[in-house]
């Protein structure tokens, strides 16, 4: 059994649609969102206070995606590939396998 993290920057269509996708790999075993479990630390005297980046549609959400065979991890990983591509976003795997 893997357990792979996607870090996902993009909205929660986005975000959405990439867990519906997954949900469907055979071997995924549960596909959740996970709460940031760290604050963000943007101030008002932040030097990046108010900038457009911090402002936009997007936001970094996690991904867990738990996996039951051998093969899945790396459908996963494929899956995602094309899916960032697809979809226009940036997405990060961390795996406890790695």
């Amino acid at each position: 059994m893997a357990l792979l993290r996607l870090l996902i920057t993009g909205d929660a269509d986005t975000v959405s649609t990439i867990s519906k996708h997954l949900d469907g790999i055979e071997g995924v075993e549960r596909v959740e969102p996970v709460d940031d479990l760290m604050d963000h630390l943007d101030d008002a005297d932040s030097s990046s206070a108010g900038l457009s980046d911090n402002a936009g549609g997007s936001q970094l959400t996690t991904l867990e995606v738990e996996t039951d065979s051998d093969e899945a991890p790396q459908a996963v990983r494929d899956a995602v590939l094309n899916l960032s591509r697809a979809l226009d976003v940036v997405v990060e795997i961390e795996s406890d396998s790695d």
